[in-house]
């Protein structure tokens, strides 16, 4: 039999309120409360709610014939148990029937698989955590945001110990080759990849309530009839989509809930189709072929590319900014910041700086909580540089982290190593003091100059002693110069600069200087 797997993305975003610039290192209240808490609350009371009343009927009504498969985001999770338990206890509902299959994801539906491995890793076993507790079923199979992929993101997805994972059915990827099929990820080929079939998958998703898309009104039987048209050869249908597909983004009104009522029955009285959760449908069906995926891959817009979120300079560079702190937080041992790191990570907060308003541009209209791509990149950086501020604060209040050990063999091991260490930084020490040593060469010059000087002193004393005998004053010889002698010395210099070229006296001469001409030049 062939198999078809129905999964659905069930994700809501902390919405951050207006943050405005003079909030900055004043408010860290980055959340809207009220609109969170609003929104939630409508959604759930028009799509989770009677939603998962719909499958759980489905699964009482065909038993294990029916199977689904969900992916919840920690931050919907976050907001069910803070809003909307009754949500949470319908989720728990359905896990115990057995038919459903919850997928692992990043807890903030980030896009840290793009950016930085550790905190994908952390993020990705904090959400298979937060499922495990809440609805008592533990993730087996992988589902990245937005189902982002690459060969790289996959090969990572398998270290972590998946074996199945979702995403695009991208046309250029693709090329003639076809969705419905098992592919394996070109890396490691352990890694099952579970593709979208877009073309069915959109018809419920986004075309069904659009009057002008020349297959509505879209009903059970032809959509059953497409099924049945497909390849014979063809093993796998893949309808992945929004949760909120049903009664949100296509109103009750729009009979999309008595379509998903009807279609089970369709299939299973007119195809030779079976219903199978990821896991199910990875161990059934073999790859086919690798699927090569060199840059990354999505679900968003016609591209199928990262331009709904990393399109433009606005959304590069604030992506950028908030992951050049991924080091510093996780030096910071605060749940608060540990908790707003999470929650600005979330894709939303760039799908809504997206410039695109071109064949995609109403959906992302219709999703965006901002007037302008613009507003939405200020309210964003506002935020993320109060949050910077804390960070930082956060940082310089830390203490250094010392290292507990309880083995004291291991103690005195590591303080072996410590003295080790020290032994040779204090070697390096004496070696770059010994270097700095003045040599005996300079020593000498010194001396030498000194021993000039002194010989200079005396020689000048001589001449002075002299030259004061020729002029007929009869003095001693001091140890240090007279201040009479001193004059001396000193007329007698101011002579020799004044004396012309022929060896005349200027008439500046002192007249109390009876030394010759010969006497002056040579002082």
């Amino acid at each position: 039999m062939k198999t078809i797997c129905f999964y659905f993305q069930v994700h809501q975003p902390f919405r951050l309120r207006r943050y405005r610039f003079f909030d900055i290192g004043k408010n860290h209240n980055y959340f809207d409360e009220f609109a969170n808490r609003s929104i939630i609350h409508k959604v759930a009371e028009k799509c989770y709610l009677p939603t998962n009343k719909l499958m759980l009927d489905l699964i009482k009504e065909y038993g294990s014939r029916f199977r689904i498969a969900y992916s919840i985001s920690g931050t919907a999770l976050d907001q069910f148990e803070m809003y909307a338990p009754e949500v949470l206890e319908s989720f728990q509902k359905l896990a115990k029937t057995g038919c459903v299959e919850f997928l692992a994801e990043t807890y903030s539906h980030s896009l840290s698989a793009l950016k930085n491995r550790e905190e994908f890793t952390r993020q990705v076993n904090a959400q298979i955590d937060k499922v495990e507790k809440l609805i008592g079923y533990k993730p087996k199979s992988f589902r990245n945001t937005e189902l982002i992929y690459s060969d790289e993101i996959g090969a990572m997805v398998a270290d972590m110990g998946f074996n199945t994972m979702l995403t695009e059915g991208a046309k250029h990827i693709l090329g003639w080759k076809s969705s419905n099929f098992v592919y394996s990820n070109a890396i490691n080929p352990k890694l099952k990849l579970l593709l979208k079939n877009f073309r069915l998958s959109d018809d419920i998703a986004f075309r069904f309530s659009n009057r002008d898309w020349s297959e509505w009104p879209l009903t059970a039987e032809k959509y059953v009839h497409w099924l049945n048209n497909i390849n014979p050869n063809e093993e796998i249908v893949n309808l992945f989509m929004d949760y909120e597909t049903f009664g949100e983004h296509q109103w009750a009104e729009t009979g999309i809930f008595d379509f998903m009522r009807a279609l089970p029955r369709m299939v299973f009285a007119k195809t030779n189709f079976e219903f199978l959760t990821p896991s199910e449908a990875s161990q059934k069906h073999q790859p086919v072929a690798l699927l090569h995926v060199p840059h990354p891959i999505s679900w968003a817009d016609e591209e199928r590319d990262l331009t709904a979120w990393l399109g433009n300079e606005l959304q590069d560079s604030a992506f950028n900014e908030l992951y050049s702190l991924a080091d510093m937080v996780e030096k910071v041992n605060d749940p608060d910041i540990k908790r707003d790191w999470l929650y600005l990570q979330t894709s939303d907060h760039f799908y809504y700086m997206c410039t695109k308003w071109f064949s995609d541009g109403d959906v992302h209209k219709y999703f965006n909580p901002y007037d302008t791509p613009y507003e939405a990149f200020i309210n964003f950086m506002n935020v993320l540089s109060d949050f910077t501020i804390r960070l930082k604060s956060k940082l310089l209040e830390t203490p250094a982290v010392s290292e507990k050990i309880d083995d004291p063999e291991e103690a005195i091991k590591l303080i072996e190593v410590y003295q080790e260490k020290i032994n040779e930084l204090q070697a390096k020490l004496k070696a770059e003091a010994v270097k700095d040593v003045p040599a005996k060469p300079k020593t000498v010059k010194t001396t030498t100059k000194k021993t000039a000087k002194s010989s200079s002193a005396k020689a000048g004393k001589s001449k002075l002693n002299t030259i004061t005998d020729e002029s007929g004053i009869k003095t001693s010889k001091p140890k240090t110069p007279t201040t009479k002698a001193k004059e001396t010395v000193t007329k007698t210099k101011s002579t020799s600069k004044t004396k012309t070229t022929d060896g005349s006296k200027s008439k500046s001469t002192p007249k109390k200087s009876t030394t010759k001409g010969n006497n002056t030049k040579k002082a």
